[in-house]
């Protein structure tokens, strides 16, 4: 995979993937940007979150138990001093209409075997899951 980063003033950059689809980042004002986008961290965690929720769904959809609504929640704990690595990360997964026990075995699946984003980070992961009638 290759992907192209563009610097465009500032601190505001442009990512462009084989997707085809950009993805704004910007710096906060307090540092010298704009504020006009995320900032590569958050980026991080998003795709760390986008990743292992389409591997939890589709899981579940085979699981012939598809939830109403699902979502996931991540805490992550940054080191104090730059560069400010994410050292822990702690995931909930929540879900509408689903026994808890499917959801707690597809987020499982996504974390061991599935989710390339999670394999990619050095950080400590761990997760919860919370099942709502």
């Amino acid at each position: 995979m290759e992907v192209k980063v563009m610097w465009h003033e500032g601190l505001r950059f442009v990512g462009l993937g084989p997707s085809g689809h950009a993805v704004l980042m910007d710096g906060a004002k307090e540092v010298g940007g704009e504020d006009s986008g995320p900032r590569p961290t958050e980026l991080l965690l998003i795709a760390l979150g986008g990743c292992t929720g389409m591997d939890v769904v589709s899981i579940l959809q085979k699981m012939r138990t598809p939830p109403r609504r699902f979502w996931v929640e991540i805490q992550a704990e940054r080191a104090p001093e730059h560069p400010k690595s994410v050292r822990k990360v702690h995931l909930l997964y929540v879900a509408e209409g689903v026994p808890e026990e499917n959801l707690r075995k597809a987020a499982q699946l996504s974390q061991e075997r599935y989710c390339s984003v999670a394999h990619s980070l050095s950080a400590e992961l761990s997760f919860s899951v919370r099942a709502l009638p």
